[in-house]
């Protein structure tokens, strides 16, 4: 059974459909049977696309001990309306009781003990091949801005993991970015990672995207903190990103409905 938490029953009974007609619709998993569906979307996209492997796996579901504590949002569509997007989110109460957040087993989150209670974990983000022209990315944040104006939070959390698949291209890629961007955030903590991939060997230079997750977080003023961490289970090199809903760009404020 999922745990309880303070925002679920504010928006259980709510349901987001998509503005672009497409028939895709957003709301809260509120079942075993939802947290199921949501676990078997993310084994499927995770295994085919990253070759991840996962110790405690069983009947195709990526399951772990922090699903039972967060809150799954979904999207649902086609004509079975099947889940076909997810985001996962821990709010600060619920880390409380679990006593830990996910980012904990991957960095020292000691630097940002003064936010631990307005800090909403973000992770397991994953859409379907099919739906990820724009619409299922919007919907879910714009469950995720509900989540954070309801429960009155100010900042998420997460990692942001780049695919090692390419030798480490795109994680350069991304890594000179964060470096780019730091002296404009001379403010934001520095998170160290427990297991560090080494970012001396990202040396190169040749052309590569920043992925569309990370590259949404940015544009929503989010900031990358730190060195990667190696996750060798994703075979991915894992940025700690924080945002602080107060710095998102007006457009993106007004959007989602947390304006000042």
């Amino acid at each position: 059974m999922l745990q309880s938490s303070v925002v679920s029953p504010l928006l259980a009974e709510q349901i987001w459909q998509s503005p672009q007609n497409d028939g895709l619709q957003l709301r809260l998993a509120t079942s075993k049977k939802d947290l199921k569906a949501v676990q078997r979307l993310r084994f499927k996209v995770f295994s085919e696309e990253m070759q991840a492997v996962f110790p405690h796996a069983s009947m195709g579901l990526d399951q772990d001990e922090y699903d039972a504590w967060c809150e799954h949002f979904m999207v649902l569509g086609g004509s079975r309306q099947k889940v076909v997007g997810t985001y996962r989110l821990l709010t600060p109460e619920q880390a409380l009781r679990l006593g830990r957040y996910y980012s904990e087993s991957e960095f020292e989150l000691g630097p940002l003990d003064h936010i631990r209670h307005q800090m909403v974990e973000v992770g397991r983000s994953c859409i379907h091949p099919k739906y990820r022209q724009g619409s299922a990315i919007m919907l879910l944040w714009n469950g995720i801005a509900n989540l954070m104006r309801l429960g009155g939070y100010r900042y998420l959390l997460g990692c942001a993991s780049v695919s090692l698949r390419d030798d480490g291209v795109t994680a350069a890629k991304v890594w000179r970015e964060a470096q780019r961007r730091k002296p404009q955030h001379p403010e934001v903590p520095q998170l160290i990672p427990h297991h560090r991939y080494p970012v001396e060997r990202m040396q190169s230079d040749l052309p590569a995207r920043i992925p569309p997750l990370i590259k949404g977080y940015l544009n929503l003023g989010a900031v990358l903190c730190g060195e990667p961490a190696w996750d060798p289970d994703f075979n991915t090199a894992d940025f700690p990103v924080l945002l602080d809903i107060t710095q998102m760009p007006a457009r993106y404020k007004k959007h989602f409905g947390l304006e000042d």
